[in-house]
């Protein structure tokens, strides 16, 4: 199959490591966004991933490695650049790092086809989890459904009857939406699309009131979720209104930047930083020792384990031979800051989703508490559908 037919759709360079690299040493090409509101998050998953690496000092499965990232600004036509880039000039055979799904519409397939290997470490859209999976794309963060199918579950557990719903419109964004209804059994009184620029929501704002749901389901990443979350409160919605999201729309760079507009909002997550299992604990101290007071976020914890399945691979297998790469990937145990962790057919984790609350900590800030669990063992809805080609 032809990825770049089925998908047809002044860019930061630098290389970051705290070692000389190794003549030998297996190039990861990181393409992922750094710059604009939305710059955190691809840092927080290029500052997790180097994180797995110093531990290992330069190295990730006992190999060492050198990673080689850029800067996308969220503009998928940097991103199919950045990739050519890689593949022809830099015999880059391993990649990760891309936040948007539509960002990596632009990339993914040029990479496949070239049968280089992606890892995503964070976005992964409904595309390539079912019929269109592909045995050189594997995902350690989740299929981009399970977090709005979380949310849904947990705000069926909640009771809440009218709920209203709000995304970014593009794949993901609508993604999110249909997500959301597969385990909310309740009525939708309302969905709206706003922009990924988006900076004013009064509009929004005004549909919600004039609704009346019971709940609202908002799904607004990085800075949009910041300058949501604000306006929602000030337009005084949080009092009488609640809110149920998932770690996109209220991580906890986000949680601490709006401070008490967050009080009490619900969150389903994957992950935490409180989760007590010893990779957790050692990604969680190591973080903490780098980088002091910042923020941990699951987009760091994501390149954490991004690093970490890489590592399962290089320790039995060069990415020279991708085949042993990819069954070392589907055999080996995998280490995460999660704790139970496998893949499904589609190479897509199947893994237990909690309910957090924010909520303010013994110092006063604003934190995140895991609660209870809401989905065990979750998989995707796509992965039936996936058929890999046998080796």
């Amino acid at each position: 199959m032809n990825f770049r037919r089925l998908l047809a759709t002044t860019c930061l360079t630098f290389t970051v490591s705290s070692v000389a690299f190794a003549a030998d040493a297996t190039k990861i090409g990181m393409i992922t966004t750094l710059s604009g509101p939305a710059g955190y998050l691809g840092q927080d998953i290029r500052d997790g991933f180097q994180l797995a690496i110093d531990a290992e000092g330069g190295k990730l499965g006992g190999k060492p490695v050198e990673l080689v990232v850029e800067d996308d600004a969220l503009k998928p036509g940097n991103a199919k650049q950045i990739a050519d880039k890689m593949l022809s000039e830099q015999d880059i055979k391993l990649f990760t790092g891309i936040v948007f799904a539509n960002v990596a519409f632009a990339a993914v397939p040029d990479i496949l086809d070239n049968d280089a290997v992606y890892v995503s470490a964070n976005t992964a859209s409904a595309t390539f989890a079912g019929k269109d999976c592909h045995p050189n794309y594997f995902v350690s963060s989740w299929q981009d459904d399970s977090q709005g199918e979380s949310a849904g579950a947990l705000a069926q557990s909640l009771g809440y009857k009218r709920a209203f719903l709000i995304a970014p419109n593009y794949q993901a964004g609508k993604e999110t939406m249909e997500a959301f209804k597969r385990f909310y059994k309740g009525e939708v009184v309302g969905e709206t699309y706003t922009s990924l620029d988006q900076a004013d929501f009064a509009a929004e704002m005004a549909q919600i009131r004039n609704a009346k749901p019971d709940v609202v389901y908002e799904f607004e990443p990085g800075g949009l979720g910041i300058a949501f979350m604000r306006q929602y409160q000030q337009a005084g919605l949080l009092k009488d209104i609640p809110m149920v999201v998932h770690p996109a729309s209220l991580d906890h760079v986000i949680v601490q930047a709006v401070g008490d507009a967050a009080q009490g909002v619900q969150v389903t997550s994957h992950w935490n930083d409180d989760f007590d299992n010893p990779v957790n604990k050692a990604f969680v101290a190591a973080w903490k020792a780098k980088f002091g007071d910042r923020p941990i976020t699951y987009y760091a914890a994501q390149g954490y384990d991004a690093a970490l399945l890489i590592g399962t691979g290089l320790e039995k297998s060069g990415i020279d031979d991708v085949p042993a790469f990819r069954k070392a990937l589907l055999t080996s145990d995998i280490k995460s800051v999660r704790g139970s962790f496998k893949f499904g057919p589609n190479q897509h984790p199947v893994q237990d989703w909690y309910a957090l609350k924010a909520e303010k900590g013994a110092d006063g800030k604003m934190v995140l508490k895991t609660e209870s669990k809401v989905l065990t063992a979750h998989s995707d809805s796509y992965a039936a559908d996936c058929k890999m080609p046998a080796e």
